[in-house]
């Protein structure tokens, strides 16, 4: 029997380079925080390297002078790979990591990318224990990009200096950057309520791990409505305890019988869910926004063949050079008081909101 030997493509610098269309210097000066560099060019090259496992080993240099000690970040993504490149949605992720970037370079701080998926659930899975620059926690910080596993985040608190780029469930106590889900959501149902809408209802869906920024936007919700003496039906809530769905589908379904029975408005947790809805409505008939109004929160690029959302511009580079500022203050101070901060987005006027069907 004929035996095929498959060789495994080398992971090294020219391949990040091959991949990204870019000199193989590019991504060596990438590595090393060439001032020449910039912060998108750098976030794609980490972002690439981290999704093919390749480690970057500094060279060792004759210890002739006691150096200057380096801080090290580590960013932790808590996604599969998959649902990150998605070829039709460009990635909050992505943009984050511009910010952070930025200040990495600006500081001389040397950063790692890992990607660890929303099933592991403790800090001994192999996902962790294969990520060798962990084991090293001397000037060493972490970021957190997107929900993580309770349990998680309780074991990397004990022993890292933590900041979150988004607000992390029951723990109020670790440091966080995040867009300000308060005013983002009274922007857009002002603006509803602008064109005439009063029946408004809100949709979101489950996650793997509970999307701690779809309870933020739905608080905010429930919150706005009450201040502007608009009245909510349980029945037009969809994605939240106690109305929750088995699957996408058959909460859309619900959200296009409730549009029947008369919700004129959907505010959407997210710009993705946004998407989902109008294709699940325009399926069955419904045009936007001519029979429903439809918007989104995170600002994130449409693409061609849909409509520009109404929505929030998240300053995910703003949040991504705040956290990481947050974090360098914290590996100094290791045990000072916890700080959370939040960044007004902006109004994106879109094409998914107009007056309701008299």
């Amino acid at each position: 029997m004929e035996i095929k030997t498959i060789v495994m493509p080398k992971v090294n610098q020219k391949a990040i380079a091959d991949q990204l269309g870019i000199s193989r210097a590019t991504v060596s000066r990438c590595f090393t925080n060439h001032a020449g560099i910039n912060a998108t060019t750098r976030a794609k090259v980490f972002q690439l390297a981290a999704e093919m496992g390749y480690t970057h080993l500094e060279p060792r240099s004759p210890a002739v002078k006691k150096a200057r000690k380096k801080v090290s970040f580590n960013i932790l993504i808590c996604s599969d790979t998959e649902e990150y490149f998605r070829d039709d949605y460009k990635s909050p992720g992505e943009q984050i990591l511009v910010g952070v970037s930025e200040f990495a370079q600006a500081h001389q701080i040397d950063v790692n990318i890992d990607f660890i998926s929303p099933s592991v659930t403790s800090f001994d899975d192999p996902a962790f224990t294969k990520i060798k620059s962990l084991k090293s926690r001397k000037n060493r910080g972490l970021l957190l990009i997107y929900p993580f596993a309770d349990s998680i985040i309780k074991e990397l608190s004990y022993q890292f200096p933590l900041v979150s780029l988004v607000d992390q469930l029951e723990h109020q106590s670790i440091d966080c950057a995040d867009v300000d889900h308060s005013s983002g959501i009274s922007m857009l149902i002002d603006r509803l309520t602008s064109k005439g809408h009063r029946r408004i209802g809100f949709y979101t869906r489950e996650y793997t791990i509970a999307a701690s920024w779809s309870f933020r936007r739905y608080s905010a919700f429930v919150e706005k409505m009450a201040r502007t003496k608009l009245k909510v039906s349980n029945r037009d809530i969809i994605g939240v305890f106690p109305r929750k769905f088995n699957s996408v589908i058959s909460g859309i379904d619900e959200a296009i019988k409730r549009t029947k029975e008369g919700v004129t408005a959907w505010v959407c947790a997210a710009d993705h869910q946004a998407y989902d809805l109008i294709d699940g409505f325009e399926r069955q008939g419904l045009q936007i926004p001519n029979d429903v109004s439809i918007t989104g929160f995170d600002g994130i690029q449409k693409s061609d063949d849909r409509p520009a959302l109404t929505t929030i511009d998240i300053p995910f580079r703003a949040i991504g050079m705040t956290g990481a500022d947050r974090l360098a203050s914290r590996i100094r101070k290791r045990f000072g008081g916890s700080q959370s901060i939040y960044i007004s987005g902006t109004l994106i006027e879109g094409e998914t909101v107009a007056r309701p069907k008299s």
